[in-house]
């Protein structure tokens, strides 16, 4: 770990810089551009109920939204008050009222034609629930009931049948840690986190490469880099806070780069509504865009280092720090022998990009002194999420951009609870403060009193998939606890997934709203527990955000939802009644208590039974995660590794097909438009010149299609790299394959191989087999 503390805000520049303004024109009148002021007054209208309470939530509480970690309105990162639309969305979610029971109790297919967001708007879960199968209604149990059927439950299958998962948004590291303790007591190891799939490759990346399971830096080492790229990764529409960092970045003299096959509207030009200069006339952020193909960032990042080696040749020293890998690196010959025989035609193939335009990058970044390489979806959201995310490792380490102020490796995540949640144990590969083998393993059970099960859980992909085999199969899964999320929203192949739930015997929801999950079958019953918030916990909650600044988030004063309860004392309860011989061993008093012992269990995590009051925070692990260049590996050096290509070539007359995000938070939609392109949810974004070669006009009916299934769209011309397209998450999952799978991380793959077709000759063909033979042909033509 680092010796270097975090040194604390910093203020913004106070005069103004012209050169970065978007436009003269004030608030951007006339343009296609997030309505701040708009939004911020519908949230108030729609918090009307309960203003008191939300200015407390926003003013005391930590946000549970992304993961920049802003307490109350303040950060770490820059002085001055800092709020997001994104936190404002989300915060009706904390203030809504109880479902009104004539709604909650209404028959089952009412409620189905509900999509998610108005099953969001109708409030609160008030109190425990129940329905059979074969049943049209939720009927109201008690708490008492309801604990008993799920443990009786428990008690009478195998352990490897029984599988908890827990979703990221809001969740405390107490209620994380209480889960994947719960969870072994009981005697499972199926437990996963939100985590899986969004960031799970970066943390096996990272460990393989540098031995770090985290960002091994700040958003403040982003002010006053060299250079600081953005790798798939839409931070101004995903964590609209961060622009405020760029913002700052750029007033020192930053340069930002983006490489994403779109050229994302708000990496190029974003309002800033705390700061009045950006509120009036925007800020110009990306300095330049490298349009890659989707999958192609690992060749783009091979002719980087192609380049490299060849302006080695011709000057030592003149792109790679050679005190830097020769003191604190391995595996340097290796990895150029296997670069240098990359082909440049083929690199220009697969990424997308010419010769000259990752020659210019390669230049940049040898110029530059410092550097911070900032990742998310877009490179870990691949069968080959994990080489990507190493890849990225490698160009650090060769440049030195590592352990030192203003250089790093940042996944920047996407929810305000999900680092924390491997780092708590839930995670079947994991335990709280290590991994799960070896002397971890009798680490924690020295610290828990009780042995743990010996066997490898299940990622939650699979554990879906277990709901599907035979009868008698000691790991069919008959019983899943699910805290928050919707797989039927997230997962690719809907329809799968919700044939895998409706094959669970016994479902638990656990959560503070419905979804349309919640309203699937199960085999004998769906049990529904309404949960806190974590400004309703009792003794407060923590979370652990992208810099590893744990903060505190108090409880809050103001209404209480009838019989809700904190996540963490509900599986207490649990665990207590499946294994009452070891209740004992999971009896918290409050928040408090369970902080005691997470600083035990995880000694990264030591202070933590410090934090206590508002604002309470600490960084564990320093400023800087491998500082100074030395990594915690066994000899203290990091690992190039050589990466293979991915096989993406793309058949004649098929586009590859990824996903994006709009106006919403995870599945959770908010808008019908995006904010900055102005599509709609069902537009497909494609090149102007592949919608000419198709004859295809503007908001032309569509269909975009191969072997997994059908999507319906309308056309949408966006600068995007030809040959690909995208369609927004999650109503376009129904064109990715089930049960594909990184094989380090566990990721699902959410990129396809696609044809696109008017839809009336889509339509006008289906009887005569022509769409079954397109399908046929893709299937030869695609490799897996």
């Amino acid at each position: 770990m680092g010796k270097t503390l975090h040194t604390g805000p910093i203020k913004l520049p106070k005069k103004l810089d012209p050169t970065l303004w978007v436009s003269k024109m004030p608030f951007g009148l006339g343009r296609v551009k997030p309505h701040h002021i708009r939004d911020t007054m519908k949230v108030a209208w729609d918090n009307r109920d309960n203003l008191p309470y939300a200015y407390r939530i926003l003013t005391q509480g930590v946000c549970d939204g992304c993961a920049l970690g802003v307490s109350g309105l303040y950060d770490q990162t820059l002085n001055g008050p800092h709020v997001c639309t994104t936190r404002l969305n989300v915060l009706r979610l904390n203030t809504m009222p109880a479902i009104k029971p004539d709604i909650l109790h209404s028959d089952i297919d009412e409620l189905r034609k509900l999509s998610s967001t108005e099953l969001r708007k109708l409030g609160r879960l008030p109190y425990p629930l129940v329905r059979r199968k074969g049943e049209r209604r939720f009927t109201r149990i008690s708490w008492d009931d309801a604990l008993t059927r799920i443990a009786s439950k428990i008690s009478a299958i195998d352990p490897k049948q029984l599988a908890f998962y827990l979703t990221a948004r809001g969740i405390t590291n107490e209620s994380y840690y209480a889960a994947a303790k719960a969870a072994r007591l009981i005697g499972t190891n199926n437990i996963d986190n939100a985590s899986r799939i969004c960031h799970s490759p970066s943390k096996t990346a990272l460990k393989r490469s540098v031995g770090i399971g985290a960002s091994s830096c700040n958003y403040k080492d982003w002010i006053g880099t060299d250079v600081l790229v953005f790798w798939g990764s839409v931070a101004a529409n995903n964590q609209p806070v961060s622009t405020k960092y760029m913002y700052a970045a750029k007033r020192k003299g930053t340069r930002i780069l983006v490489i994403n096959p779109y050229r994302e509207p708000a990496m190029e030009g974003y309002w800033i509504p705390s700061i009045p200069e950006s509120a009036l006339f925007g800020t110009q952020l990306a300095d330049d865009f490298y349009q890659v193909n989707i999958g192609g960032d690992i060749a783009f990042m091979h002719g980087v280092m192609k380049h490299w080696f060849v302006m080695e040749e011709m000057s030592a020293g003149s792109a790679i720090d050679h005190a830097f890998v020769s003191e604190h690196v391995n595996g340097f010959e290796e990895l150029r022998e296997h670069v240098t025989q990359q082909s440049w035609e083929l690199l220009e193939q697969s990424s997308g990009l010419t010769r000259e335009r990752m020659q210019e990058f390669a230049e940049i970044l040898a110029a530059a002194k410092s550097g911070v390489f900032v990742w998310s979806m877009g490179l870990t959201q691949h069968r080959f999420g994990t080489d990507n995310i190493s890849q990225v490792a490698n160009l650090a380490l060769l440049r030195g951009f590592l352990g030192r102020e203003h250089c790093g490796l940042m996944p920047i995540r996407g929810h305000s609870g999900v680092q924390g949640a491997g780092e708590m144990g839930a995670d079947p590969f994991s335990l709280p403060g290590g991994e799960f083998k070896g002397e971890d393993i009798q680490r924690i059970e020295r610290t828990w009193g009780f042995e743990l099960p010996a066997w490898q859980g299940d990622i939650v992909g699979v554990t879906l998939e277990n709901a599907r085999l035979p009868a008698g199969h000691e790991r069919q899964l008959k019983l899943f606890y699910t805290s928050g999320g919707n797989f039927i929203e997230t997962m690719p192949d809907p329809a799968f997934v919700q044939e895998c739930l409706e094959s669970v015997e016994l479902r638990v929801h656990q959560d503070i709203i419905l979804n349309t999950s919640t309203l699937v079958d199960a085999q004998e019953e769906v049990i529904v527990l309404p949960a806190m918030t974590r400004y309703e916990q009792t003794g407060g909650g923590t979370s652990t955000s992208t810099e590893r600044m744990v903060y505190y988030s108090p409880e809050i004063e103001g209404p209480r939802i009838e019989e809700a309860r904190a996540e963490w004392e509900i599986y207490m309860d649990l665990a207590a009644r499946v294994r009452p011989d070891r209740k004992h061993l999971i009896q918290y008093e409050d928040g408090h208590a369970l902080r005691r012992e997470i600083a035990e269990a995880a000694p990264n995590y030591l202070g933590i039974e410090h934090l206590r009051s508002k604002g309470d925070v600490f960084q564990w692990g320093g400023a800087w995660l491998c500082e100074d260049g030395n990594c915690p590996t066994p000899d203290r050096k990091g690992q190039l590794i050589p990466i293979l290509l991915p096989e993406v070539r793309k058949p004649e007359g098929h586009f590859y097909a990824t996903t994006r995000r709009g106006k919403q938070f995870n599945s959770m939609i908010y808008g019908d438009k995006d904010a900055f392109n102005a599509a709609d949810r069902y537009d497909v974004l494609l090149h102007p010149d592949d919608a000419a070669n198709l004859h295809l006009t503007p908001g032309e009916a569509i269909v975009v299609y191969n072997r997994h299934g059908a999507y319906h769209g309308r056309v949408k011309l966006e600068p995007i790299t030809p040959g690909n397209l995208e369609v927004y998450w999650p109503e376009g999952n129904s064109l990715f394959p089930k049960g594909v799978y990184e094989p380090m991380a566990g990721i699902p793959e959410y990129n396809s191989f696609v044809v696109v077709e008017k839809a009336d000759t889509y339509h006008a063909h289906k009887d005569t087999k022509y769409v079954e033979r397109r399908i046929q042909e893709l299937e030869l033509d695609v490799p897996e």
